[in-house]
C-alpha cells in the first residue's frame, strides 16, 4: 500500500529550535542512538529517525509549549497516530515536548516514559484529545479512530521533556573530555548552524507524494546523517572543514616531492580516512579521544610540521581508529593545524 506525505510546512523560529532539540536527542541520547543514520526532516513528520538500510523509523512530533495541559497533549499526537495506522511500519512514536502540566505525570521527574506514568485522569484527557483532532484531519480516515486503535497505540507511544539547554544538546555530539569543549557560544553557534541547516531542507515542496518504501523519503534530499552534523561541530572547534576541497597547506611538506598524479593520491586518501572516521558511529568515541590528543599537541608544538606533531603522538589511539591510515592521519593532522594555528 501506498503512503502520501501531506501537511509539510515551515515552523516559527521557537518551533525550529524544538525540530533540532528532538533531532538532537535522536541523535545522541537514546540507547538506540547508534542504530539511526538518517534525520529525515519534515517528511513523514516533524522528524524521522531512519537505519543505515531504511527499514527501521523513529517517528518525532516536536511541540515547543512549556505547559501543556493533557488534552492538548492528545491533540500533539495526531501525527504520530496517522502515522501509527499508516501501511508504513514505524518502530518508535515519539512526542518531543518543552514541558508538561504538573498533573499529567505520575512521577514529575521522569522526562522519558510511556502511559505507565501518566495519571488515569490525564489519560482520558489525552485521548479524548487525540480523538477530536483525529477526527478532524482530513488526512485520517475518521473509520479508524476507534476506541481500541487509540488505546493500542497510546500504550507505544513515548514522551520526551525537554530538560537542556542548546549547548547542552551539542556537548552531546563532542564524545570526549570537557577539556576540548568550546564555550557555551560556540556551542549554541553549532546548535543554530544544524538548525539553519534542518530548515533549509523545508525548502523543497513535498505535498501530495506518494512512496511505498520508507526508503525512497531519501529520494528528496530532505535527511541530515550524523556525518554531517559531527563535521558541523568538527568545523567550528578547528575553524575549516576537514573535508574541503585544497589542500592543507601543511600538507605540502608531506607531498612536495611527488608526481603530481601521486600528490592528488595523497590528498584523496587523505579526504577519504577523514570522512571514514567521522562516519563511523560505532567508533566515534575513539575518534574524538584521537582527534582531541592532536589538537591540543597541535597546540603545544606550534612551531613543528606535521610529522613532528604525528611521532609525538599515542600510536594506541591511533590503532583505536582503524579506519585512518598513516597518509590520512598525517592530512587530519595538517587539517587541524591550519585550521587552529
Amino acid at each position: 500500500m501506498s503512503y502520501i506525505i501531506q501537511s509539510t510546512e515551515k515552523v516559527r523560529s521557537i518551533g525550529s529550535e524544538y525540530e533540532t532539540k528532538a533531532l538532537l536527542y535522536l541523535m545522541n541520547f537514546r540507547l538506540d542512538s547508534n542504530e539511526i543514520n538518517y534525520y529525515v526532516i519534515d517528511f513523514f513528520n516533524d522528524l524521522t529517525g531512519m537505519s543505515s538500510m531504511g527499514d527501521k523509523l523513529w517517528d518525532i512530533q516536536s511541540k515547543a509549549s512549556k505547559n501543556t495541559n493533557a488534552k492538548a497533549l492528545g491533540r500533539e499526537m495526531v501525527t504520530l497516530y496517522k502515522n501509527y495506522m499508516s501501511s508504513l511500519t514505524f518502530n518508535h512514536y515519539i512526542l518531543f515536548v518543552g514541558g508538561l502540566a504538573k498533573t499529567i505525570r505520575i512521577d514529575n521527574n521522569k522526562n522519558f516514559f510511556g502511559i505507565e506514568n501518566v495519571t488515569e485522569k490525564a489519560l482520558k484527557s489525552i485521548t479524548l484529545g487525540l480523538k477530536e483532532e483525529s477526527q478532524s484531519k482530513t488526512y485520517i480516515d475518521s473509520t479508524k479512530v476507534t476506541d481500541e486503535n487509540v488505546e493500542n497505540f497510546l500504550k507505544v507511544v513515548q514522551i520526551v521533556v525537554d530538560d537542556k539547554k542548546n549547548s547542552e544538546y551539542v556537548k552531546s555530539i563532542i564524545k570526549t573530555s570537557v577539556k576540548l569543549l568550546p564555550s557555551d557560544e560556540v556551542l549554541d553557534s553549532i546548535f543554530d548552524e544544524v538548525k539553519d541547516k534542518q530548515s533549509l531542507k523545508k525548502n523543497s515542496i513535498v505535498e501530495n507524494i506518494v512512496i511505498n518504501t520508507s526508503h525512497e523519503a531519501l529520494n528528496y534530499s530532505r535527511h541530515l546523517t550524523g556525518e554531517e552534523i559531527r563535521l558541523m561541530a568538527i568545523s567550528r572547534i578547528i575553524n575549516r572543514n576537514p573535508l574541503d576541497i585544497g589542500v592543507p597547506a601543511s600538507f605540502y611538506d608531506i607531498i612536495r616531492d611527488l608526481p603530481t598524479h601521486k600528490k592528488k593520491d595523497y590528498v584523496l586518501n587523505g579526504q577519504i580516512g577523514v570522512a571514514k572516521a567521522i562516519s563511523n558511529k560505532n567508533n566515534i568515541d575513539n575518534f574524538w579521544i584521537f582527534f582531541e590528543s592532536v589538537y591540543f599537541v597541535t597546540l603545544e608544538n606550534p612551531d613543528v610540521n606535521v610529522n613532528a606533531i604525528f611521532d609525538k603522538l599515542d600510536k594506541n589511539l591511533m590503532g583505536n581508529c582503524p579506519e585512518f591510515d598513516l597518509i590520512s592521519i598525517k592530512y587530519f593532522i595538517a587539517t587541524v593545524k591550519d585550521g587552529i594555528l
